[in-house]
């Protein structure tokens, strides 16, 4: 009987046996009985309790943050200083890819939020089953106030079509990460970018490449996703890894599929479900869980909070990490290129 509790509410949680017993080290078995010893079945008020203490959170962390105002402000003063490492280019190109509503242009805006001081809509957020943006647009972080924004920009596509008939195409997709697609350019399945596209980079230099891509994914529907999703993503994850380009990714609306994350989003680490998702986002995405963070971005909110924006800048510091890594290649490259050439 024991285990029939257990199992009942650990099943809509989709987590293991063994799972169970961690999570809930504490809790008696309650007895189910009819007629005359009805007296030992669980009673509504019971019943409540036993899903109370169903808290799955683990003892301690599975990775370490500081949450605190000094962690937020190094980590703003890091990522509005940060500088490129490489000759000729002013800022980092990061584009994030991912199927259509799974929080791309809200980790945008939430990111710039946590900058501004303030929550702010800076690239435009749909709520519709079709994607919203439909162009390239890229997004540089600025600091309140500030006259020039930090060395980064983040670059808003539309969202990815599922076997090239629907939203951004391989092709689109390639032709953005090697810098020939303008800025501004309206993507179309039918008008794929050519040499013949208005606007359209010949001989794009390292500062018009994109540096890093980040995929993000919805932690509410990745067991729902098509399998057809899973073959887009590891298509497109051999193709920019042949061009050379780190990917990471982001799992966004972690407070959706966790109440304990969604009370307090400083448990989002010690979170049994969000952890298990991770690993379902990396099964997904074909890619290490060493690659991807949880995120929460603003929606609703009229108002930041702290910890929020240090999961939001945590995820913009795992991502210049990788920017940095591309940087340091294509120096080590260009300075074999040019003693192969003396």
């Amino acid at each position: 009987m024991e285990q029939s509790v257990f199992s009942l509410a650990a099943s809509s949680l989709n987590i293991s046996h063994a799972e169970e017993k961690k999570a809930l080290p504490n809790l008696k078995p309650a007895g189910f009985a009819f007629g005359t010893a009805a007296k030992t079945a669980v009673q509504p008020e019971e019943n409540k309790s036993i899903f109370k203490e169903l808290s799955l959170l683990q003892a301690s962390p599975w990775r370490e943050v500081e949450w605190s105002e000094d962690r937020k402000d190094t980590l703003m003063e890091y990522i509005s200083c940060y500088k490129p490492s490489c000759e000729g280019v002013s800022q980092a190109r990061v584009l994030l890819l991912g199927p259509v509503g799974a929080g791309k242009s809200s980790f945008i805006s939430s990111v710039q939020s946590a900058f501004s001081g303030r929550v702010t809509n800076r690239a435009m957020v749909g709520n519709s089953s079709a994607s919203f943006t439909k162009k390239l647009q890229s997004y540089t972080v600025r600091l309140a106030k500030a006259e020039q924004g930090a060395g980064l920009t983040l670059c808003d596509l539309m969202g990815l079509g599922e076997g090239g008939t629907t939203g951004l195409t391989l092709h689109d997709t390639l032709a953005v990460i090697k810098g020939h697609a303008p800025e501004g350019h309206k993507f179309s399945p039918e008008q794929p970018v050519r040499s013949e596209t208005v606007g359209y980079v010949k001989k794009p230099f390292l500062k018009d490449k994109v540096h890093c891509v980040v995929f993000v994914v919805d932690a509410s529907k990745i067991s729902t996703y098509p399998k057809s999703l899973s073959d887009t993503f590891q298509q497109l994850r051999d193709h920019i890894s042949d061009l050379g380009v780190h990917q990471v990714a982001l799992l966004t609306h972690v407070d959706k599929i966790c109440p304990d994350t969604a009370r307090d989003i400083t448990q989002v680490y010690k979170s049994m479900i969000v952890h298990q998702t991770i690993n379902k986002a990396g099964a997904l995405l074909g890619m290490s869980t060493s690659y991807i963070v949880p995120v929460k971005n603003y929606s609703s909110e009229l108002d930041l909070n702290k910890n929020t924006d240090i999961l939001l800048l945590s995820a913009v510091n795992h991502i210049l990490q990788y920017v940095d890594l591309y940087f340091q290649d294509n120096v080590a490259t260009e300075s074999v290129s040019t003693l192969s050439w003396k």
